[in-house]
């Protein structure tokens, strides 16, 4: 990376740390109401160690990956399966399209209730509020993909001798689909990864990272607060950067083909 680019990439965010460096200090200089970053930093470094009681921030991510993985890979997985017969068959989209569409813009955190009822006080109720936020994405994009595949390509494969509906599905529509599908992964992996604080503030746990910013804040301590928001946002840089990877590396036949039209 060029020393110009880099430069670029740190300026926002050192404005941002210097910015609220001086507000805390003109304004606020009270330390149970906002942290300054220089604290935060600090209690961060700390928390990682594992020297605060009932704080030990690399198990706490643990914790909420875990419950990330849980929910995110079944939303992955129904809205995957789901999506391909809803694009590829349109009598099921239709039967499904009024319930998806009532569901859809329920806020996940509204669940809550639900989960805890369904579940208890249990891993498997946060997995249910990641679930619910990762699902949709996943399916509408994988839905989307499916219904957009040209029909020449699938009159070509049962010309070629995939009379089965398996055969279609395989060889034609599930991969015109993967570049839909993997854009709704992404999309879907960050609602998840958002839908993680919501899902362990209510304590299904004693660790995790939602958790532990409610616990912060009962004990009157911003630092600690801020310090696991920062750290929820650092493992959100990664798993995005995780899924765009992982697009780019699968989809690299597609960035091929368009190239070489436009040249």
């Amino acid at each position: 990376m060029k020393l110009r680019d880099m430069l670029l990439y740190l300026a926002s965010p050192l404005l941002f740390i210097l910015g609220w460096e001086l507000y805390y200090d003109i304004f606020i200089r009270n330390p149970f109401v906002l942290a300054p970053p220089s604290k935060v930093f600090i209690t961060f470094i700390i928390l990682l160690s594992g020297r605060v009681a009932n704080f030990f921030m690399p198990l706490d991510a643990l914790y909420s990956l875990y419950h990330y993985l849980m929910g995110f890979s079944i939303a992955t997985l129904s809205g995957f399966t789901l999506g391909i017969l809803a694009g590829y068959i349109e009598s099921f989209r239709k039967s499904i399209y009024l319930l998806v569409e009532i569901i859809r813009p329920i806020p996940p955190i509204a669940w809550i209730p639900i989960a805890i009822l369904l579940f208890k006080l249990t891993h498997e109720a946060a997995a249910f509020i990641i679930f619910i936020g990762a699902f949709f994405p996943v399916l509408l994009n994988t839905s989307t993909g499916a219904s957009s595949v040209e029909k020449e390509y699938i009159e070509a494969a049962m010309t070629l001798g995939a009379t089965k509906t398996s055969q279609i599905l395989l060889k034609v529509v599930i991969p015109a689909t993967l570049p839909s599908f993997l854009t709704g992964v992404r999309v879907g992996s960050g609602v998840a990864w958002m839908c993680v604080v919501a899902a362990e503030l209510f304590g299904v746990s004693s660790y995790g990272l939602g958790y532990k910013i409610e616990l912060g804040r009962m004990y009157h301590s911003p630092d600690i607060v801020i310090s696991y928001m920062l750290m929820i946002g650092v493992v959100g840089l990664i798993l995005d950067r995780m899924w765009t990877k992982l697009e780019e590396t699968l989809l690299k036949w597609r960035r091929g083909i368009t190239w070489g039209r436009s040249s």
